[in-house]
């Protein structure tokens, strides 16, 4: 290692994420045609910069890329390609604008996604892009900086019958002139941002459109077999955009606003700007909406457009005035939604959860680079929560549109924030950086307080908490408690913490309620391994009862815990609930098959097809969460055939890491036992690439 690059190192800078602060880049104008067949994409990209003081050579992030050509102001020139970065190096001169134009082509091995294009599923196709951090490099010369922001207008050519969508306002979609069954989509972008949110989806896909109060468009895609799911998932999407202009008080900084569904998305969503793609697993229906609904993830990525698109942070020592804000900012649109209690009690379990965290020894800074989400998502936002209380909440809000304003289309660092509401609001900010930044833990008695200022039902908790410490459980008088409140979430919480030493009455009233959220608790909490309550004939029935909620999530607890409970019965209940499918990733309907094929006495006739059905949701035209729990229910139910076993075998590589790492530890598992070891290395045969790689490792070839 050289001594510049130790220096650097000692300094914590990273040579590839260097900033090229003399050149500022303007415009790019891409273009690309991806291959689908052949996972790879043919581009060009023409960047417009301007020299603010002389340099020697200028350069593109580019992982694997293939530069063909390279042209500055239109005349060839040759350029450096070390696999990471392409670079020229030519006498750049002061207060001059250059054109550099790049062609290349890639195959690129993270970033962007093709499935389904190798199997026989018609519909099933997509192409979609993930840049999170400082990965578009991977398909478009670009830059990994965060702090180089520039406007990309983007032309994508591809086959006629697919939509494609990407930032910026659609411009033009119209028949490529050399051939009839390819258009052009050329999207232009007004403003500039980061290189790592740029992105593009191609699919089959409809579209509902609104307007937003201040005349912004807002397009929700789907897909066309998905109609009737298009107003339980996109509920509340015009309502939660207004609430956000309006609260935030600056307007919406972006021509348009675009949300797109795809399959096995790596996370929940993501906030490119001006086109959320985020996971099909949110596109429900009405039953759905209470079990697994998509309104805090539309706020999240919404939130986004303003906190970390519009001003981003400088590096990931910042991170919180990304994902703190844009979790606050959601909580708060959900409090516009659902109510004051909903959110107070939303941040009362994020605050007792990171207390237990950091009692573990888990605690983290939020200005550590390397923290959990749990701290850049919920202590971010409990953050923001107390500092609001701290300088007041026309002084924060006058902070915060201060703040955007001042550093719009820009890079920022916490003191940047920091300042600004120190001088709107008047008020030292040094104790609350250090108690709520630098610190480890978490004042949660203070947070308690402040909560217990805004929320009679938290007020309630806290009283009953104090008055039963130190109490056995027989003193303990939670029917006093459950008549006190109308709270939903009060008396989930207090089925859900201690249904075993309720007492009738109040079990009884529990049962009785008609509020989805109470008896969700009922299902998940009772005939839990700890329990203590008897299982009487009476307590059988009104559990019965839940297997009619509008609730997946109800249901499915209910199923298999009357299953495990009542053997006698079990006929019954699977014929009560035989129709069942539930919530996208079929949580209802795989559970329903694996008990049918373990009740000896079920249809017996059918069981054979019962297991080949189950087999089939580990294929990859399901998602992953349902090919991960059909494995598992296929392992402890009946075990894995071929099928299963070649689909278990070629998801060893998969994209998402949550189901490769959950694939690969099944495939240990099942590597311990000498026949599925035969069967795995015969099956083998049938693999390439990386998962063929990764096998042959496994067997030691």
């Amino acid at each position: 290692m050289s001594k510049l690059l130790i220096f650097l190192f000692l300094m914590g800078w990273s040579v590839h994420a260097q900033h090229q602060d003399k050149v500022d880049f303007i415009n790019a104008q891409v273009e690309i045609s991806p291959l689908p067949a052949e996972r790879k994409i043919y581009g060009t990209v023409q960047y417009r910069f301007d020299v603010l003081e002389k340099v020697d050579s200028v350069f593109f992030d580019a992982k694997n890329i293939n530069v063909i050509l390279v042209k500055l102001d239109s005349k060839k020139i040759s350029f450096k390609n070390d696999g990471k970065r392409i670079s020229i190096h030519k006498k750049f001169k002061k207060d001059r604008t250059y054109t550099v134009s790049l062609q290349y082509s890639c195959i690129p091995k993270q970033t962007v996604y093709f499935l389904g294009w190798d199997d026989t599923i018609a519909g099933n196709e997509q192409i979609w892009t993930q840049g999170q951090g400082k990965y578009t490099s991977h398909w478009l010369p670009s830059f990994d900086d965060m702090r180089e922001k520039v406007e990309f207008d983007l032309k994508i050519t591809f086959k006629s019958d697919y939509e494609v969508i990407a930032n910026g306002n659609l411009v033009n979609n119209g028949l490529w002139l050399n051939s009839v069954n390819e258009n052009e989509w050329i999207y232009d972008m007004q403003k500039p941002m980061s290189s790592y949110l740029l992105a593009f989806a191609v699919g089959e896909y409809d579209k509902q459109v609104l307007k937003s109060k201040s005349g912004i468009p807002i397009e929700n895609y789907f897909y066309p077999g998905d109609s009737l799911r298009v107003e339980p998932t996109y509920r509340y999407t015009k309502q939660i955009f207004d609430f956000l202009e309006t609260e935030i008080g600056v307007p919406y900084p972006w021509q348009n606003y675009k949300q797109v569904p795809v399959h096995d998305f790596l996370y929940a969503g993501m906030e490119n700007t001006t086109a959320t793609i985020f996971s099909d697993g949110y596109v429900i229906d009405s039953t759905a909406f209470v079990d697994k609904n998509y309104v805090n993830v539309n706020a999240h990525e919404l939130a986004h457009q303003w906190f970390g698109n519009l001003v981003t942070e400088k590096d990931g020592d910042h991170h919180w005035l990304h994902e703190g804000f844009a979790t606050y900012y959601a909580y708060l649109a959900e409090k516009e939604i659902f109510g004051n209690d909903h959110f107070y009690w939303k941040l009362y379990k994020s605050a007792v959860q990171l207390k237990n965290e950091a009692e573990k020894g888990n605690g983290q800074r939020l200005t550590d680079p390397k923290a959990s989400s749990l701290i850049f998502y919920e202590k971010g936002a409990l953050a923001l929560f107390m500092l609001r209380d701290l300088i007041g909440e026309a002084n924060f809000k006058t902070g915060i549109k201060n703040y955007l304003k001042k550093h719009q289309f820009d890079s920022v660092a916490i003191l940047d924030f920091l300042v600004e509401m120190e001088q709107t609001s008047g008020i030292s900010l040094s104790d609350y950086k250090n108690e709520w930044l630098e610190n480890t833990g978490l004042p949660f008695e203070n947070i308690k307080t402040v909560l217990g200022k805004s929320s009679e039902s938290l007020r309630t908790l806290f009283e009953m908490e104090n008055e039963f410490e130190g109490l056995q459980s027989d003193d303990l008088d939670y029917g006093y408690y459950w008549d006190k409140t109308n709270s939903v979430h009060l008396k989930k919480y207090i089925v859900e913490q201690h249904h075993n030493i309720l007492p009738d009455s109040v079990l009884n009233s529990t049962f009785a309620s008609d509020t989805i959220p109470i008896r969700q608790a009922l299902a998940t909490s009772l005939f839990g391994m700890s329990r203590t309550r008897p299982l009487t004939d009476t307590l059988r029935l009104q559990f019965e009862t839940l297997l009619n909620d509008k609730s997946y999530v109800t249901i499915e607890n209910a199923l298999v815990k009357l299953w495990m409970n009542f053997p006698g019965n079990r006929v019954d209940y699977l014929n009560r609930t035989k129709g069942c499918i539930g919530l996208p990733n079929k949580n209802i309907r795989l559970l329903w098959l694996a008990l049918a094929i373990l009740t000896d006495d079920f249809e017996t006739k059918k069981t054979q097809d019962y297991f080949l059905e189950l087999s089939g949701y580990t294929a990859s035209k399901h998602s992953w969460e349902t090919r991960m729990t059909a494995f598992s229910y296929l392992k402890d139910a009946a075990g894995l055939n071929d099928t299963a076993l070649l689909n278990l075998l070629q998801s060893s590589g998969h994209h998402s890491w949550q189901f490769k790492k959950f694939t690969r530890n099944l495939l240990d598992e099942l590597l311990k036992d000498d026949d599925y070891t035969l069967r795995i290395e015969k099956l083998s045969q049938k693999l390439k690439g990386e998962e063929l790689r990764y096998i042959n490792g496994k067997l030691n070839k």
